[in-house]
């Protein structure tokens, strides 16, 4: 017998976004449908998969993506994620999504506006996530985010998608706040281990 998949976030934004999604890139929490057949794809563990078949590359943690190097991706995608870390997090996971990607690599998100989400799962019956963490999780709230981040471009935006999502496209164009942090601590660790070898 076949498993029946519930239909993915991706499903409604994929052929407008996929314009962004050439070269190498992630699908992070892509629940089983990535945005592209080739996305490395992300999630924390197997059984969050309910949305399709496709095969699962890397399990762990979102915010971590200790399996790359800085600037060696083309694009990051991710649907119905970040609004599940907490507050004191969002600013932390970009940082990690950016440094993975190259320069003129695009963030792709679609995300729920939190109170649009509440107000349908009012009207329709569908359960609400527990998971979402902050109550004003919007798009202004993440440009609110993203506004004091050095070498960013948002060059595509879309405040009211389907029922109650948005979208919003950033463009990497220099090096960010965390590549200069893990480039600062490396070398240091150089340096240190010079000192050592004397």
């Amino acid at each position: 017998m076949e498993k029946k998949y519930n239909r993915s976030e991706t499903s409604f934004c994929r052929e407008r976004l996929l314009k962004y999604c050439s070269g190498s890139g992630l699908d992070i929490g892509y629940g089983g449908d990535p945005i592209v057949p080739s996305a490395i794809t992300v999630d924390k563990t197997v059984s969050n998969l309910s949305t399709g078949g496709h095969p699962l590359n890397l399990e762990g943690d979102a915010a971590n993506l200790y399996w790359f190097r800085d600037g060696v991706m083309d694009y990051v995608y991710s649907s119905h994620l970040l609004e599940d870390f907490n507050r004191t997090m969002t600013r932390q996971v970009i940082l990690e999504w950016l440094r993975v990607l190259k320069i003129r690599g695009y963030l792709i998100l679609y995300l729920p506006n939190e109170q649009r989400f509440r107000r349908h799962c009012e009207r329709t019956g569908q359960p609400y996530n527990a998971s979402h963490s902050i109550e004003d999780f919007s798009l202004e709230y993440l440009k609110g985010v993203l506004r004091d981040m050095p070498n960013i471009k948002v060059v595509h935006e879309d405040p009211a998608c389907e029922e109650y999502s948005f979208e919003i496209v950033v463009e990497k164009t220099g090096v960010t706040l965390s590549e200069k942090g893990s480039a600062g601590i490396i070398n240091r660790f150089l340096k240190a281990m010079k000192r050592v070898m004397r």
